[in-house]
């Protein structure tokens, strides 16, 4: 698919997904909604793509939604019957949410400056945020005469904590890189000039590992967040079948540890 408002690009088994309007600093419009919902199906429908990075273009991450008359009165991208009978209560938000957090792959979000309202949400859904010293995390909602959505009261307390995400929440202010590396908002700091390949070189290393043991230990993570010890060991034990029904990787994990070689896994 061709796209406008995003780059999308791979790298062997590496997707990378750019927000392109940095004169806007990649403000979530009706453009941006709509291919990036687009392009990261065609990751999620890639066997071939293992991992997913998301940034954005120019000096801004994400900052938002974009407030733009234009912007407020467009409509939200077209979905799957079943998605849109789950989902249309929760507006645009409510989908933009479960895109990142639904996405069944390693996603990392490559943090190059603001990250703002549900542009900071975006980048709390994934499972990782790597950054360079030039982003900054604002909540903003409040300075809009709204409370958090986007999935930001779900995600943010559960990263940073409840006193720290009350904090960020009620005062809105602004959370440079050393502070968001420090309380957990940034899981890698790195140098600007090598943000993306940081990234890149992150999710190869992920990657590596068999693609259906990478899923079902993020099924396993996601789940067991909020179950207790025994669900949590249940579905443990459900997805470690999931992942055995991938034989030929478990037959080249074996055989490789043999022979004390690097594995290839194929996913089969």
């Amino acid at each position: 698919m061709a796209y406008e408002a995003v780059i999308y690009e791979k790298r062997e088994h590496v997707a990378i997904l750019t927000l392109n309007k940095p004169e806007r600093l990649n403000a979530i419009g009706a453009a941006i909604r709509s291919e990036v919902h687009a392009a990261v199906d065609e990751a999620h429908k890639d066997d071939e793509v293992r991992a997913l990075i998301i940034t954005g273009a120019g000096r801004g991450f994400c900052s938002g939604a974009d407030l733009t008359t234009a912007a407020i009165g467009a409509n939200p991208p077209p979905l799957p019957k079943d998605q849109n009978s789950l989902l249309d209560d929760m507006g645009w938000v409510g989908r933009w949410a479960h895109l990142f957090h639904d996405f069944d792959k390693p996603l990392i979000a490559a943090v190059n400056g603001v990250a703002a309202g549900a542009g900071m949400s975006m980048a709390l859904a994934c499972d990782l945020r790597v950054g360079s010293e030039h982003a900054r995390f604002k909540t903003v909602f409040i300075e809009r005469n709204l409370s958090p959505d986007s999935g930001m009261s779900y995600f943010l307390p559960r990263i940073v904590g409840y006193s720290r995400a009350a904090d960020l929440i009620f005062t809105s202010r602004p959370v440079g890189a050393e502070e968001a590396y420090r309380v957990g908002l940034l899981d890698r700091l790195v140098a600007h000039d090598n943000l993306v390949e940081e990234a890149v070189k992150l999710a190869a290393e992920m990657s590596g590992w068999p693609p259906m043991a990478l899923r079902a230990s993020k099924r396993v993570l996601q789940k067991n967040m909020t179950a207790d010890l025994d669900d949590a060991l249940r579905y443990e034990s459900v997805n470690l079948g999931f992942a055995r029904k991938a034989v030929n990787d478990s037959r080249e994990s074996i055989r490789s540890f043999a022979e004390k070689r690097k594995p290839t896994y194929t996913g089969t």
